[in-house]
C-alpha cells in the first residue's frame, strides 16, 4: 500500500511538472522573439513545500526591478511601522540634524510633511552633517547617460523633492506659441530655484529641459504645446544642494559640519509616516528613487551609516544566508545590470516574506491585476496575482504569488533576458502561461 501510494504520488508530480512543460512551450518558447533568449521560471506549491516546476531555476538572470522585491524585504525586516524622517540633538541654542535617507521629504506624494514643521517651529540655529554618508549619488552599473532622466535621481542623505525638479511650460488658451509674435509660453519649476536657466533661442513642437551633466544647469528648448511638463534630476553635491533649497520652506538658513565633534551616544528622530506608504507606491510604479533610499535608511537603522555595499552584504550574511544562490546584489533597485539573481532565489525570498510578513500586508503592498504596473494585465478576475515586474532592453521579469482557482498559493519567478522582441507581448504571454497554470492548479 505504502508503495503504490508513492508511485501514485511520483506519478502525479511528474503529470503535474509535464503538463506546465506543455504550457510553457506552447505559450512562451513558441513565441520567436524568445528563440534565442535565455529564459528561467520557478513555480512553488507554498503549502505542499515543494516545486512544481523548475526551467533553469538555478540559472543567473538580470532581475531588473524585481530586485526591488529584496529592499522591500530589508524594510520591512528594519525599518518598524514609521519612516525616519530626521535625527538629531540640541543645546540650549542650536539644532544638530542626521539625515536618514527618508525620500519622503517634501515629496509631491505627501502633503504632511512632519519634518518640516518640527523645523519651521524651532527658533535655534540649524546645523547639519552627513558624515553618516559613505556610499556615491549614483549607482554601480547605472547607465551614465541616463542621468537627466526622471527615473534616475541621484540619491543622497538628505533628499528634498524626490531630488528633482519639476518644470512647467504653459501657453495661454487660444495662443499659438509659434504663430502669434511676442507671445512667450510661461515656463517655471517646482520648486524655484536660483540655479543657472539657459534657453536655446529656439522652438520646437516638445517642451524640453536638458541638465548639464555635473552642474545644476537647466537647458531649456521650448516647445508649441499647450502645456507640457517635464522631472529632471538634480546635482545634489552632498547635502548642498538640499541645503540651499530648504530656507524657502523652513524660513531659516542650515549651516553644514562635516562632523559634530560633541555627538551624543543617542538622538532624538522625527519619524515622517507609516512605512507601507512608501513601500506601496515603490512597488506598484516601480519607484527606482524610493528604492534606492529604502535600502540606504536599511542601512542606517542597521548600521549606523548609508552604505550599499555594506548592508547588501551584511544581509547576505545574515537574514538572506539560506538563499539556494548566492546573488550579486548591488542596488536597491534593479537599474544596475551588475544584478545577478535566480528564479530559485526570488521563490526563497518571497517565501520568507510571506512567513514573516503575512500575505494580508503583502497584498496592500504589491500591485495586483489591473494595478499599478500591472494595470492592463490579470484584469479577468480580482485579486489572485500579487506581483512585481521587471523591465530594462532585453530583460522582462515577473515574480509574486499566485492564488489558483482552487485556492492554492503559488509562488513564481519568471525571468526572462537577452530577448530581442516586444516587452509587452512577452508579458502577455505570461500572463497567458500563468493563467493556463491558475486555471488546472
Amino acid at each position: 500500500m505504502w508503495l503504490a501510494a508513492c508511485s501514485l504520488q511520483l506519478l502525479a508530480s511528474c503529470s503535474t511538472q509535464h503538463q506546465i512543460t506543455k504550457s510553457a512551450n506552447n505559450n512562451l518558447f513558441i513565441d520567436s522573439s524568445l528563440e534565442h533568449a535565455h529564459v528561467g521560471i520557478s513555480v512553488f506549491d507554498a503549502s505542499a513545500n515543494k516545486y512544481l516546476y523548475n526551467h533553469n531555476g538555478k540559472k543567473y538572470f538580470v532581475p531588473a526591478s524585481n530586485t526591488k522585491l529584496f529592499s522591500c524585504y530589508a524594510a520591512l525586516k528594519y525599518l518598524g511601522d514609521s519612516l525616519p524622517g530626521i535625527r538629531y540633538w540640541e543645546n540650549d541654542t542650536a539644532l544638530f540634524l542626521i539625515g536618514t535617507g527618508d525620500p519622503s521629504l517634501l515629496h509631491s506624494d505627501y502633503k504632511k510633511q512632519p519634518v518640516i514643521e518640527f523645523l519651521q517651529k524651532t527658533k535655534k540655529h540649524l546645523y547639519i552633517t552627513d558624515a553618516n554618508w559613505k556610499d556615491e549619488a549614483l549607482g554601480a552599473g547605472w547607465s551614465w547617460n541616463d542621468y537627466n532622466d526622471s527615473y534616475m535621481p541621484e540619491r543622497s542623505a538628505l533628499p528634498v523633492y524626490g531630488n528633482t525638479i519639476h518644470w512647467v511650460q504653459e501657453i495661454a488658451e487660444g495662443v499659438s506659441n509659434e504663430n502669434q509674435e511676442g507671445q512667450t509660453p510661461s515656463i517655471y519649476s517646482i520648486p524655484e530655484i536660483n540655479w543657472k536657466v539657459r534657453f536655446a533661442g529656439i522652438t520646437r513642437k516638445a517642451f524640453f529641459v536638458q541638465r548639464d551633466r555635473a552642474e545644476n544647469v537647466f537647458n531649456i528648448t521650448e516647445g508649441t504645446e499647450k502645456k507640457k511638463e517635464q522631472d529632471v534630476p538634480f546635482v545634489t553635491h552632498g547635502l548642498q544642494s538640499a541645503i540651499e533649497l530648504l530656507p524657502d520652506t523652513i524660513g531659516k538658513q542650515i549651516e553644514y559640519r562635516e562632523v559634530f565633534r560633541k555627538q551624543p551616544a543617542t538622538l532624538n528622530t522625527i519619524h515622517s509616516r507609516p512605512l507601507d506608504s512608501l513601500l506601496q507606491p515603490m512597488m506598484y510604479r516601480s519607484d527606482n528613487f524610493f528604492a534606492e533610499q529604502t535600502l540606504l535608511m536599511v542601512s542606517q537603522a542597521r548600521l549606523g551609516e548609508m552604505n550599499d555595499g555594506k548592508i547588501i552584504d551584511t544581509l547576505l550574511k545574515t537574514d538572506l544566508r539560506d538563499l539556494p544562490q548566492k546573488p550579486r546584489w548591488v542596488d536597491g533597485s534593479g537599474l544596475s545590470r551588475y544584478n545577478l539573481f535566480t528564479p530559485n532565489d526570488f521563490v526563497v525570498l518571497l517565501q520568507k516574506m510571506k512567513q514573516e510578513v503575512g500575505m494580508k500586508r503583502l497584498q496592500g503592498i504589491l500591485p495586483t491585476g489591473g494595478k499599478g504596473t500591472l494595470s492592463n494585465l490579470y484584469k479577468q478576475d480580482s485579486n489572485y496575482i500579487f506581483a512585481k515586474t521587471g523591465t530594462l532592453s532585453g530583460v522582462v521579469a515577473l515574480s509574486g504569488y499566485l492564488y489558483t482557482k482552487k485556492n492554492k498559493l503559488l509562488i513564481f519567478s519568471v525571468l526572462v533576458n537577452n530577448h530581442t522582441g516586444s516587452a509587452s507581448e512577452i508579458r502577455k504571454r505570461v500572463e497567458t502561461f500563468l493563467n493556463g497554470i491558475r486555471a488546472r492548479y
